[in-house]
């Protein structure tokens, strides 16, 4: 899949007026993804969200492909990337997962600096950066011209980074990109992902995830293994 629909919401007050209530209804964790145009805007939206009831983690995203400032630009580098999570971690005590973008030469160098300075969490990868031209009006498909790739296409690079990082830092990483059934995700899980997150495959099967649970449930008993916790890193032995 190709995308490019920006980062639309309804903005940090919308979301925890009208948004939050209905999520909190569901019992679940819920991690809030936030990006911003400047360094500044990243850490108001923390400083924001910082003590808001049921909100347990912040996803700060450096590297998202569809909008034309921030987002990616923020990821590039370590300098950049450090510097946002830098000014985040000052303003919330929220645990923090930074999402990296694979549109980089040193996905692991970037990782550690994010480490370094205070993220919780690793999540990557972020779409891979890619354009369509439509031979008839010899225009690019996207207003944009460039989006986001993801789906099946993609996870071999992932699974890839995945490994590097896991490498070279000590949190924990969420693992994403191309993942579409268990045994996609167990690859994550052996690779060093402690956990793993679908996107693009709910547009293909809307049970992608519940099978995906169930296919680790069973992968797990096969392994003998009493959590899937035991199998995480565990082709890195």
């Amino acid at each position: 899949m190709l995308n490019s629909i920006g980062l639309e919401n309804p903005g940090v007050e919308g979301f925890i007026a009208d948004e939050l209530p209905f999520l909190r209804e569901k019992g679940v964790p819920v991690i809030v993804n936030i990006s911003g145009n400047t360094a500044e805007e990243y850490s108001e939206l923390a400083r924001r969200l910082d003590g808001v009831p049921d909100v347990s983690m912040l996803e700060v995203n450096i590297s998202c492909p569809n909008v034309k400032q921030g987002g990616m630009a923020f990821g590039a580098t370590c300098e950049s990337a450090a510097g946002v999570t830098r000014l985040v971690r000052r303003h919330t005590s929220l645990p923090l997962t930074v999402k990296l973008s694979p549109n980089v030469t040193d996905i692991a160098s970037i990782a550690k600096s994010v480490e370094e300075e205070g993220a919780d969490c690793i999540s990557l990868i972020n779409t891979l950066l890619g354009m369509a031209i439509d031979i008839d009006t010899k225009r690019p498909v996207l207003n944009n011209t460039f989006g986001g790739l993801s789906g099946p296409a993609v996870k071999p690079i992932a699974l890839r980074m995945v490994w590097q990082v896991a490498g070279a830092v000590s949190v924990p990483i969420i693992g994403m990109g191309g993942i579409s059934s268990w045994q996609d995700a167990a690859e994550f899980i052996l690779a060093g992902a402690s956990c793993v997150a679908i996107g693009t495959a709910n547009f293909l099967n809307p049970y992608a995830i519940p099978e995906i649970c169930t296919g680790l449930e069973e992968y797990v008993t096969r392994q003998g293994a009493s959590s899937i916790r035991e199998l995480v890193g565990s082709a890195r032995a």
